[in-house]
């Protein structure tokens, strides 16, 4: 059955290559990172759209190339540096993986980036899709890729209703990209065409996920490769791709202190092997059951009775399928307690946190203490 299918779709993949091509050629968005074939900034580009959005991506990819504008300053950079780069993107397991990687390029290959598949493949943080994407648009190879995007666009244009998720599934839409990819790469060039094509085709599957094949009332009117979708002709756009129930939301709740002594405030590292690990923070506890009194929490972190307590600041966000709350209380000390209750940290002016990369929801605490002084 998987072979039939297979076989049909062949017969659709030309025309789909040939339009995509025509129209990302007119409608691509002029991004910073499509204006060069250097696979190094490619690759950032590709790290940092990982679970982010373009519009956010765009100032941090610029600030970071300037920064650190080869893989050799990339991987000889300081980790409060690449971290205070990332600073707002989250997931901040990619930046440690793309410094590693940056290492290994200089070890391994000189400095230079890779240009075989297999090689890149092998770099830490760099999975098939981001190997694809690297090699595909920095130089020109017809390597597939598929990310949400694209199985989104791929799943409408073939009606394909099981969960891209299982095996099967997955393998079959991987194929399709990987027809798609070499037909662009295997067809003859036009004189007016001259682009590289298994770059083009590439991007272009992901702009159209991005720009008109969206999740919810995707633009079909304004689609290039309507006349080959499946589900538009089904009627059936809106219930693809099939990704099966999201899991529920938890509610989660933290109470944190921006302690004062001397001019400064108190803050401390995560550590390594948690989420946002080597990030600064203000010390803080989860709370479970019923809210305790901040005095009670305070005591209990820091291991010195409560000073007068204010509310500074209540931050509510959301990392993955967890809705949370921080609420935050400032307080001051006259002495500092000889030791934190066995809490490593240090001291830091209150001018200086900006320069430290914070949590996405500590950052909005620093801002508001900040405030807060005036």
């Amino acid at each position: 059955m998987v072979v039939k299918k297979l076989s049909r779709d062949r017969n659709k993949t030309h025309a789909i290559a040939d339009k995509l091509l025509v129209w990302f050629a007119g409608a691509a968005r002029d991004l910073p990172w499509r204006r060069t074939r250097d696979p190094y900034a490619i690759w950032v580009s590709e790290i940092m759209l990982q679970q982010t959005q373009v519009k956010t991506v765009i100032p941090y990819w610029e600030r970071w190339m300037q920064a650190l504008p080869t893989i050799a300053a990339a991987a000889a950079a300081p980790a409060d540096q690449i971290h205070k780069l990332w600073e707002g993107l989250g997931y901040y397991t990619r930046v440690r993986n793309l410094q590693k990687a940056a290492q290994a390029i200089v070890v391994q290959h000189g400095g230079r980036f890779p240009e075989a598949f297999d090689e890149v493949l092998a770099l830490p943080g760099i999975g098939r899709y981001t190997a694809g994407a690297i090699c595909s648009i920095a130089f020109d190879q017809p390597t597939p890729i598929l990310d949400g995007n694209v199985i989104r666009v791929l799943t409408r244009l073939f009606a394909i209703a099981e969960n891209p998720k299982e095996k099967e599934t997955n393998a079959r839409l991987w194929h399709l990209a990987e027809q798609l990819v070499q037909e662009a790469a295997i067809s003859p060039p036009r004189a007016q065409r001259p682009e590289p094509r298994a770059a083009f085709l590439n991007q272009s599957l992901m702009e159209l996920g991005a720009l008109i094949c969206t999740p919810r009332q995707p633009h079909c009117l304004l689609c290039p490769v309507q006349a080959e979708c499946a589900a538009f002709r089904q009627q059936r756009t809106e219930e693809l791709p099939n990704l099966g129930e999201r899991a529920a939301a938890t509610a989660r709740a933290f109470m944190a202190f921006v302690l004062a002594s001397r001019g400064e405030v108190f803050i401390r590292q995560r550590p390594a092997g948690v989420v946002n690990a080597h990030l600064w923070e203000f010390p803080n506890v989860e709370i479970t059951g019923p809210t305790p009194e901040p005095a009670v929490v305070f005591q209990g972190l820091f291991g010195v009775k409560a000073p007068g307590l204010d509310l500074l600041t209540v931050v509510k966000h959301a990392i993955t399928r967890y809705r949370i709350t921080l609420t935050t209380y400032q307080a001051s000390l006259g002495r500092r307690p000889a030791k934190m209750a066995g809490m490593s940290g240090k001291w830091v002016k209150l001018d200086k946190l900006q320069e430290l990369a914070f949590t996405a929801a500590h950052k909005r605490v620093v801002l508001a203490a900040l405030k807060a002084r005036g």
